[in-house]
């Protein structure tokens, strides 16, 4: 008897334990953000309570990697967060440079979008001018500098690091050109095994226009004549092209596919704005309308992969070859594939865009009510 009163107490401490383990706070996911700057992308992944950031790496993309460094830091000084590092990465592409990407429009025609080495809209936009800066101009920014300074580290060596003392539980979050995570695996060839998820935001498979009369329909008129050509993998489609290659445990690609059915409007950076920690809201208020939700959805899918409506898992790669298709997106399905080390990505192709900022104004809901 005492052995089955026993037995009976032992069934009910276990089914305690289990009961309190089922309504236990969730583990934060571990991510890291590979990007060029401080925008509405990192902000939601900061103040969302289901991540934790524990760092911030820079790279050379829409500006080069100093600058890129520098919005970072003063970023995380706004979110008053100044115990997430930020590394810098490459200031350079693998191969690609800004004259062999004039030699390739005076043969092919002119890019859309040139990032770093952009000095001027081709034709006339809503949008506002690009400025144009050297690798190597010292960076004033609108908002003041930063007091915050970067990990002496470098981005490559900070990814391999964290990856071995967190082996699986990392989720890299990238949304600008590859060339750090390239990097990264070719010194150290476990790294992309390590990592948990790479969710990256690049490649073009076939956009559409998907809003009428909104500024962000100009975004999807370049895909009418190049549907496989998307800035991110054409700045480094080297790096692109060796991240495609990698042997990671789950892979999902973002493309600009999804990015022409939303659009940073006025109402939505208004709602953004109110749900957020005062700071915050200054910030988000003085930003640009007008831009599709190409990085935000890269971070939404993270909270919430539930976000998309339309996927498919397909192998994908880059264009290295440079003539008229130099940095265009290459996919197959299952068994056409060229079996040259290629990997299945899963990829997004459409996602509900009321629920995308549903997420992000809910994340700022969540960053203003911890710092109460």
């Amino acid at each position: 008897m005492r052995k089955i009163i026993g037995l009976l107490a032992a069934i009910w401490f276990a089914a305690l334990l289990s009961l309190g383990s089922a309504h236990a706070d969730p583990v934060k996911r571990k991510v890291i953000i590979d990007d060029e700057g401080f925008a509405l992308m990192h902000l939601t992944l900061l103040e969302s309570s289901k991540v934790d950031v524990i760092g911030i790496t820079t790279v050379s993309g829409n500006t080069w990697a100093n600058r890129a460094t520098a919005m970072a830091l003063r970023g995380l000084e706004i979110a008053h967060r100044p115990d997430i590092p930020v590394v810098q990465g490459a200031t350079y592409p693998l191969l690609n440079s800004e004259a062999l990407t004039e030699r390739w429009e005076s043969l092919y025609g002119k890019l859309t979008w040139k990032g770093a080495w952009m000095k001027k809209w081709v034709e006339s936009t809503v949008q506002s001018a690009p400025v144009y800066y050297g690798p190597n101009d010292p960076v004033e920014l609108p908002n003041g500098n930063p007091k915050l300074k970067a990990s002496p580290e470098i981005a490559a060596n900070f990814m391999i690091r964290m990856v071995h003392q967190y082996p699986g539980q990392i989720t890299i979050v990238a949304c600008g050109p590859l060339t750090n995570l390239a990097l990264a695996q070719r010194l150290d060839p476990q790294f992309a095994s390590l990592v948990g998820e790479l969710v990256y935001m690049g490649g073009s498979f076939n956009p559409h226009q998907v809003l009428d009369n909104v500024s962000a329909a100009e975004f999807a008129r370049e895909y009418a004549n190049s549907p496989r050509r998307e800035f991110n993998a054409r700045f480094d489609p080297e790096a692109a092209s060796i991240v495609s290659r990698s042997p990671w445990h789950k892979l999902t690609i973002i493309p600009a596919d999804p990015s022409t059915a939303t659009q940073l409007t006025p109402d939505l950076l208004a709602r953004l704005a109110r749900a957020a920690a005062p700071d915050i809201g200054k910030f988000i208020a003085a930003m640009e309308p007008g831009y599709p939700l190409w990085d935000e959805i890269a971070a939404g899918y993270v909270l919430d992969p539930t976000i998309e409506t339309k996927s498919e898992d397909l192998y994908v790669d880059y264009d290295t070859q440079f003539g008229p298709s130099y940095g265009d997106t290459l996919s197959w399905r299952e068994h056409y594939q060229p079996h040259l080390g290629e990997q299945k990505a899963h990829v997004v192709r459409a996602i509900d865009p009321k629920r995308l900022a549903a997420l992000m104004v809910q994340a700022m809901v969540e960053g203003a009510r911890s710092t109460k």
